[in-house]
């Protein structure tokens, strides 16, 4: 059985979130401080260009996307003529920005429009869930959230506590519910009462895991039955 529900957060529950984002904070500063340090209090030669690529790496990039902005880095550098540290950062942050930039606009056209949000546990589902009901509501559409990560305890909670703050419904079921269904429903509810998006959690998977892959398969599969006029973008969150 599905539901919609809606709460308010306790004083022990905002807590808690509180307590999270000063954990993150220290390691978001932690990383992107280090970056600072190597280009601000450095020269730019070699070893600035080496330095930037390990803490990139530290940073979690990737080794491959490391070296591709620090060549890109050393380019901007010898166009430019830059000089200082400073201006190193000014130019890593541009490339940075640029490397974010979608190449492709998605596709929301549908009725409704189906966003479907993978990546594996930990890298930020649920808060980039929030952050697009709340930029797709002040864009004055309505916005329906489904729980599909019905693996995972709290994951429903956690998602209802966003949903709470965006002011926005949630469709979701009980733990180890199939997150198809509960995806089915929610899309078939927005179809029929005239909601212009639907935001899908699901649970934290790998590119080996082959069950969990034809899982999203089945999950795809069950948009375009609860509603052939929807279109379907999946978001991968890295």
């Amino acid at each position: 059985m599905f539901f919609f529900k809606k709460r308010n957060i306790s004083d022990k529950e905002f807590e808690e979130q509180q307590k999270m984002q000063r954990g993150l904070e220290k390691t978001r500063t932690g990383f992107f401080q280090n970056i600072l340090n190597t280009l601000t209090n450095s020269q730019i030669d070699d070893d600035l260009y080496n330095d930037l690529e390990e803490q990139l790496i530290l940073a979690d990039v990737g080794p491959a996307c490391a070296v591709r902005l620090v060549d890109e880095l050393r380019d901007e550098v010898e166009e430019h003529h830059l000089k200082t540290g400073q201006e190193a950062l000014d130019a890593l942050r541009g490339i940075i920005c640029r490397e974010l930039t979608p190449r492709y606009p998605m596709e929301l056209e549908g009725r409704p429009a189906v966003i479907l949000v993978i990546g594996v546990n930990g890298v930020g589902k649920t808060t980039t869930i929030a952050k697009l009901a709340h930029l797709y509501k002040e864009e004055g559409k309505r916005v329906m959230l489904a729980a599909g990560d019905t693996f995972r305890a709290a994951a429903s909670e956690q998602l209802e506590l966003w949903a709470d703050r965006a002011g926005v419904p949630l469709v979701q079921a009980g733990q180890g519910a199939d997150p198809a269904a509960v995806i089915f429903d929610a899309v078939k509810s927005a179809a029929a009462k005239g909601y212009d998006m639907v935001i899908a959690d699901t649970a934290g998977r790998l590119h080996n895991k082959k069950g969990l892959m034809d899982e999203l398969g089945k999950i795809s599969r069950s948009v375009k039955k609860a509603s052939p006029e929807a279109s379907l973008e999946v978001l991968l969150v890295l």
